[in-house]
């Protein structure tokens, strides 16, 4: 089972944390540090969130996002995942954005966690669908996500920075 215990120690402490626009500096640590760990699985550079791009009221816009909901987790007490769920102008449907877990959290739960909170609250939302982008060859990301019910769509995603390659489209029928 992903991320139970080796036999004998506790489980880690998965606490899930809705951010509001106050808690920017908390988002903006773990996006910088998800950019920076990760390029390759981002339609943002980090490039873009530095320099003129790191300003408070833009973080805070990031997390105003009408009807957002963004969380972060930790594990044993340190900030350690991010997640973001977002709804289209399609009622039916909400997006998954700005996943990411720091390695040495990957394996723990912390992605597992993530993924329901942002069902439940798309779910709650209306959404009958969930759907989201995955950069094409971050395959330790496309297993995450196939495990928890998504499959590949025909949608043709955004184009990533490297201006060559796009995004791959996943979506998950939610039950009610």
């Amino acid at each position: 089972m992903a991320g139970a215990p080796p036999h004998g120690q506790a489980a880690p402490v998965i606490e899930l944390r809705v951010l509001t626009t106050d808690d920017w500096p908390v988002w903006r640590e773990l996006r910088l540090a998800a950019l920076t760990e990760a390029p390759y699985a981002f339609g943002s550079r980090l490039a873009d969130w530095q320099g003129d791009g790191d300003r408070p009221e833009r973080w805070r816009a990031r997390l105003a996002i009408p009807g957002s909901y963004n969380l972060v987790a930790t594990l044993d007490g340190r900030p350690s995942g991010m997640a973001g769920g977002v709804p289209t102008d399609d009622r039916a449907v909400a997006e998954l954005i700005s996943m990411w877990v720091a390695p040495a959290a990957r394996g723990r739960g912390v992605a597992d966690r993530l993924l329901a909170a942002v069902e439940a609250w798309a779910r709650q939302g209306g959404a009958d669908v969930l759907k989201l982008a995955v950069a094409d060859g971050n395959d330790a990301a496309a297993a995450l996500y196939r495990r928890h019910g998504f499959q590949l769509t025909a949608e043709p995603g955004d184009l990533m920075p490297d201006g060559v390659f796009r995004e791959q489209i996943m979506a998950k029928a939610l039950d009610r």
